[in-house]
């Protein structure tokens, strides 16, 4: 079978990556007369629902970006609300990420965390390493940027010690070198909260996604919405690169 027929029958399936910016928790409490970490709590509660739903359908990656680099910027309060937030997650959801069989993997710069907060997560991402389900991968101090300064660090070292040479660095082996190396690029990309921009989130991997934008706040997020967001995703004639009438010509070969 031609690579071009290989594509098409994988682009008939549900996507195997689902990534998502969850935009709009502070906005949520601001209408509510809430303080923004309420809003944060709030979205919580959709994250546990929307992971369930994704391991019933049995998505492969689902990618949540919690935490951007650019996020240090905000008011002190908020972000020392988010970091306890993220500790206490960890803390009592890892058993239901056993019970779940969950691998949980966070991406970013995690050496600025506190102690207690380093200890969990590796703590989380070891006793769930194992797990043959859904993948949830969490980005936290995360930035698209980053990833690919990281990549770029590693390669020069690499390079250096001669385990790689300059002239055979192409983009699969570059792509080795970031954050989401083993796993599939996104296939659909949701953005909630009514903004129409990826936020410096998977700059590289985004190159061929689907992107889907919604208005709603990410606590009004439900499963309808999820629904939503996949109809447009089955909707889409995914080419990469090839012409409808390739695509066409691969469907009746099939």
């Amino acid at each position: 079978m031609s690579d071009r027929c290989a594509v098409e029958m994988e682009l008939k399936k549900l996507p195997r990556h689902i990534a998502i910016i969850m935009d709009g928790n502070g906005r949520w409490a601001k209408l509510r007369n809430r303080p923004r970490i309420f809003g944060h709590q709030e979205g919580l509660k959709v994250v546990r629902k929307i992971v369930q739903a994704c391991g019933e359908l049995n998505i492969e990656v689902l990618t949540l970006f919690a935490f951007s680099s650019e996020n240090w910027r905000r008011p002190i309060q908020e972000v020392n609300g988010l970091m306890s937030l993220f500790l206490i997650t960890l803390q009592t959801e890892l058993n239901r990420l056993c019970e779940a069989n969950v691998q949980l993997r966070i991406i970013g710069s995690c050496e600025v965390f506190n102690k207690d907060l380093l200890q969990w997560i590796t703590k989380a991402q070891a006793m769930t390493e194992n797990n043959t389900g859904l993948k949830l991968v969490i980005a936290v101090n995360y930035s698209g940027q980053w990833d690919i300064i990281q990549a770029v660090k590693q390669i020069v070292v690499s390079v250096k010690n001669n385990k790689i040479q300059s002239e055979d660095i192409d983009k699969d082996q570059f792509a080795q070198y970031l954050a989401l190396a083993d796993l599939p690029a996104p296939d659909l990309l949701i953005r909630t909260g009514g903004e129409y921009r990826v936020s410096n989130f998977l700059l590289w991997h985004l190159a061929y996604t689907e992107l889907y934008f919604t208005d709603i706040l990410w606590p009004g997020f439900t499963i309808d919405e999820l629904k939503k967001a996949l109809t447009f995703y089955t909707q889409r004639e995914r080419r990469f690169g090839f012409t409808s009438e390739q695509i066409t010509e691969c469907m009746h070969m099939i």
